[in-house]
């Protein structure tokens, strides 16, 4: 009850044990633990109290929730449904579209039939062979008699007061695309964890074109005077939102030529607001959403790699090069997009320029850094500095692995302040390890980079990165500056013209000392 977490006894049985692996093996999460609790559990009401008396109209727009599956739980299945059918004013839900996506598990066959069957307002589809998400969601668009659209995933809770506030939004402006706060679900617990106002965040990018959550900026909470007010976003998770049919009938649905899954989040946040419409985030309309560990496609990297070129090369203009330059400009086959361009043309969309600067002015142009690309060893030739994604028990998280120059976890940036960045992770020292963690403006996230002498020195330490031997192999580690080869690196298009003055004055202090006690 009140989304409370289910917390399981140490001591299980090994069959349940076994039963649990399965669960997280072909779910992603503890579906056990969703077995056990009810299909239509009460939830902790996670708005705030000006949202639990905000008045809406009396002749909302009706909607049409789709849900879309592949090979889903039925426990989390049946808890979305009765989440939105018991969750929302029933005139204002004409009904719950459910998109089977060529499931192959026994329990989506004639029992959801039986189910469908004998629910009011429920209707199912079923595709013919496997569309993937993006084409899935499509599937029934012809079928809609609503005015407004919800997409929601199919391992999802809606809370107490959730759709009022995204057809007010949709109401006053058809344009408007909106998207409840997504609360989080534990993937182990089941435990409802809602997101007070002030945890709020909004969807971002990064140049790798993947979609991650940023905070809102201080100008934009310095200026508003109702907390809970819908909030520009510049882009939107993609899983659960709500828009007017015609809307997106008039930016052309999804690319078509998107496959499976990926990107399509980023498509359609670009083209609202670039032709004419805006993406809002609703503080007072939560709606729960269980972040899996794992995706339920197969081969899922060459194709979201193949829809991010084809989005990089629709909507990006001259700053699809800084995606390009991350995958080491490999485009491979995106397939045609001669209609895509098309489309931008006929319903005049903005540049994409016009959307970095005044949608997201926050996000950072590689070419305002003094290096971008590959660090690698002079000492070691072919060894290269890696963001290791690490393992659960692993905080060692920067590696010296081969040189691919292909960008990804090789893709490094040094900043204006001398931080050495991959994304919105710095370069970091703390407890004599050198790790990455959240930027942030730390004298700890400091290096000066020469380029004459080609050390990397860290400015709090005032020691150098080096490569050191251990039993274990190569490491990465700070040590007194000794200008041996394994303190010599290249960093890929470093332009020492734009040093800021800042960095370059600890520079050139430093090479001066250097040089002075080298003559004597």
């Amino acid at each position: 009850a009140e989304g409370k977490p289910v917390i399981l006894n140490d001591q299980l049985r090994y069959y349940i044990r076994q039963d649990i692996h399965k669960g997280w093996r072909e779910h992603g999460f503890n579906s056990f633990v969703s077995d056990l609790i009810p299909t239509n559990r009460t939830l902790a009401d996670p708005r705030g109290e000006w949202c639990k008396t905000q008045n809406f109209s009396s002749d909302l727009p009706k909607a049409t929730v789709i849900i879309c599956f592949y090979n889903e739980a039925w426990s989390t299945l049946m808890r979305t449904i009765s989440s939105v059918l018991n969750r929302s004013p029933s005139h204002l839900v004409e009904e719950v579209i459910l998109v089977d996506d060529f499931s192959d598990k026994d329990h989506l066959k004639k029992k959801l039939d039986d189910y469908v069957r004998e629910t009011p307002k429920i209707k199912l589809i079923r595709a013919t062979k496997r569309e993937g998400i993006i084409r899935a969601r499509l599937l029934p668009i012809k079928d809609v008699k609503t005015p407004v659209i919800i997409y929601l995933d199919s391992h999802c809770e809606c809370a107490d007061g959730w759709l009022e506030p995204l057809l007010q939004c949709i109401k006053e402006d058809p344009t408007r695309v909106v998207s409840p706060v997504v609360d989080h679900i534990h993937d182990t617990t089941f435990e409802y964890i809602s997101q007070t106002i002030d945890e709020l965040r909004l969807g971002g990018f990064n140049w790798n074109l993947k979609f991650e959550w940023i905070g809102v900026p201080r100008e934009v909470i310095e200026k508003r005077t109702n907390i809970y007010a819908p909030i520009a976003t510049p882009t939107i998770s993609g899983g659960l939102f709500a828009i007017h049919k015609d809307f997106f009938k008039k930016i052309g649905y999804y690319d078509k030529g998107l496959e499976i899954w990926g990107a399509e989040n980023l498509e359609l946040s670009f083209k609202t607001w670039m032709c004419g419409g805006s993406l809002e985030i609703v503080p007072c309309s939560h709606v729960g959403h269980i972040f899996k560990k794992k995706i339920p496609y197969e081969g899922t990297q060459k194709i979201i790699t193949r829809n991010h070129v084809r989005l990089a090369k629709v909507w990006l203009d001259e700053y699809a090069k800084y995606f390009f330059e991350r995958i080491g400009n490999d485009l491979g086959d995106y397939g045609n997009i001669s209609s895509q361009i098309e489309l931008r043309k006929k319903i005049n969309c903005k540049s994409f320029k016009w959307y970095l600067e005044n949608i997201y002015p926050q996000l950072e142009l590689p070419d305002e850094n003094i290096a971008n690309g590959a660090i690698s060893s002079i000492g070691n030739p072919g060894l290269c500095l890696d963001a290791h994604v690490p393992s659960v028990n692993n905080d060692d998280t920067v590696k010296l692995l081969p040189c691919l120059f292909q960008g990804g976890d090789q893709f490094w940036t040094y900043s204006l302040q001398g931080e050495i960045k991959r994304d919105h992770l710095c370069l970091d020292y703390l407890f004599n390890t050198i790790t990455l963690i959240f930027c942030r403006n730390a004298a700890s996230q400091v290096w000066l980079y020469n380029g004459t002498t080609q050390v990397i020195r860290h400015k709090k330490t005032k020691q150098c990165l080096s490569i050191g031997n251990f039993p274990e192999g190569l490491k990465l580690v700070l040590s007194e500056c000794s200008h041996s080869s394994s303190q010599k690196w290249v960093m890929e298009h470093f332009n020492s013209e734009k040093l800021t003055p800042l960095v370059q004055n600890e520079l050139l202090q430093r090479h001066n000392l250097t040089t002075l006690t080298e003559k004597n």
